[in-house]
């Protein structure tokens, strides 16, 4: 199953939302409306810094990387996070979610980013079996404060 990797389009919101609800279905979430509608219009905005990949196979869309390029103190070149990373369960297991990382990892270099980082929970077996092929994980344990 040869990916196609590039940037999304307008045209992918529909194939793009409904891989967006698995996803968050999957980390059992629910987001409000007005959140998938902002983070489309961050995707699709030039000058925001959320950019999103998608894999595309035989012109379907199948997968999907959320990143986010910034600035950090311990570097004087950026860093991309990887945020989300998703594959259609009935398209798991071709190499998609390998060539999205992949592609992610020819940009560093290209692009010079200092490194490229993502986090996963740790009962997430199938995706960590893919991460464990390109890095080892860290000893880093993350706390988070909401607002609410």
């Amino acid at each position: 199953m040869p990916a196609h990797i590039r940037s999304a389009l307008p045209s992918d919101e529909s194939a793009w939302r409904k891989l967006w609800t698995s996803y968050c279905e999957f980390y059992e979430t629910t987001l409000p409306e007005e959140v998938t509608q902002r983070t489309w219009k961050r995707i699709l905005d030039p000058d925001s810094a959320v950019m999103c990949l998608v894999a595309e196979v035989d012109r379907q869309v199948y997968g999907f990387a959320h990143c986010v390029v910034h600035e950090n103190t311990w570097e004087t070149q950026p860093v991309c996070y990887l945020e989300d990373l998703f594959v259609a369960p009935a398209a798991r297991g071709h190499g998609l979610g390998t060539a999205l990382i992949e592609w992610l990892r020819n940009s560093m270099r290209a692009e010079g980013w200092a490194r490229l980082y993502w986090m996963t929970r740790r009962d997430n077996a199938t995706a960590r079996a893919l991460y464990d092929r390109f890095t080892e994980a860290d000893d880093f344990v993350r706390y988070v404060i909401r607002r609410d």
